[in-house]
């Protein structure tokens, strides 16, 4: 009965991507309209889904109480990132995909995958604590992991991991919306009604693009290009072995709710991060490399969102 639960939780999840799918092999959906989909989401869908929610769900020492639980998601990507750079030597990551295979090992699709797939399991009472590790995934990214994915790059071997490029990238719309709705909330400021009801129209489009788009992503993927390798597998286990259960090991031994608890587990087996293709592509580094894993291990979180339900159940 557990087993069945857990796999219903996701079928909506598995049906929209199918969808999404479906739709790129008829033609009507491509890349072009999969970037679109991608800009609404991240610029339109989740800055007015953090608003409402936060408006509607909390006050101020609710707020106060939540942010305690920082602590393990910064915790848990430090000692992963560790594991990471241990791995990645023991293994002997071929030259030019070093730090690219370390980002992907740490940090995970917190916001655009891991916040429709909280939603879906969870209900818009996730969406506080997804913020949560969001804050700690994005902060680990846009310093340490984009600094090791440049050292990848041809003509960047001297990046540095704080700089001018790294405090705007850190500083992206969701975690301004982010800032914006915490700020509210502690101010005790009520936004009109006809605002909030606007947001919650927008936000209730993030979950069916976000899943659209990962569709578009599954389809459109040059799978011809994959190639199993030992450090494929190590990353597969790394995203969806290791950083969950560091979670569930700091948790624990943390007095933290339990939905804090379980939204954390789920955001730590979340897929490769999407920007890191991205990132990758810009440092002039082994994008295709980025993108075969993102892709792989998108397919591979429908398969493993299931079993850690199972595990949390």
């Amino acid at each position: 009965m557990i087993v069945l639960n857990a796999l219903e939780s996701i079928l909506s999840i598995v049906l929209m991507v199918s969808t999404g799918y479906f739709l790129a092999s008829r033609g009507w959906l491509d890349e072009k309209i999969s970037k679109t989909f991608s800009k609404l989401v991240c610029n339109l869908g989740i800055p007015c889904l953090m608003v409402s929610q936060f408006m509607e769900s909390f006050d101020k020492d609710k707020l106060i109480h939540l942010s305690k639980g920082l602590f393990i998601p910064f915790a848990s990507m430090s000692i992963c990132y560790l594991i990471a750079v241990a791995v990645s030597k023991i293994i002997r990551i071929k030259e030019g995909r070093i730090g690219t295979f370390r980002s992907m090992f740490f940090v995970s699709n917190s916001i655009f995958i891991g916040l429709p797939v909280n939603m879906a399991l969870f209900g818009a009472q996730s969406i506080p604590n997804v913020l949560l590790y969001y804050i700690a995934n994005t902060a680990f990214f846009w310093t340490i992991g984009t600094y090791e994915i440049s050292r990848d790059g041809k003509s960047n071997k001297d990046a540095k991991i704080f700089s001018i490029d790294t405090v705007k990238r850190i500083i992206s719309v969701p975690l301004l919306s982010f800032i914006v709705a915490v700020t509210l909330v502690l101010l005790n400021v009520h936004l009109p009604k006809f605002i909030l009801d606007t947001c919650k129209y927008f936000g209730n489009l993030t979950t069916p693009l976000a899943m659209l788009f990962i569709g578009i992503t599954i389809y459109s993927a040059d799978l011809s290009k994959f190639k199993f390798s030992i450090d494929m597998l190590v990353l597969i286990l790394g995203r969806f072995f290791v950083s969950p259960m560091l979670i569930l090991i700091l948790s624990h031994y943390s007095a933290i709710p339990l939905l804090m608890k379980k939204v954390f587990v789920i955001q730590a087996a979340m897929p490769v991060m999407t920007n890191t293709a991205i990132v990758s592509k810009s440092y002039d580094a082994d994008y295709e490399y980025a993108t075969i894993n993102t892709v792989i291990t998108t397919i591979g979180s429908l398969l493993v969102i299931p079993i850690y339900m199972l595990i949390l159940s």
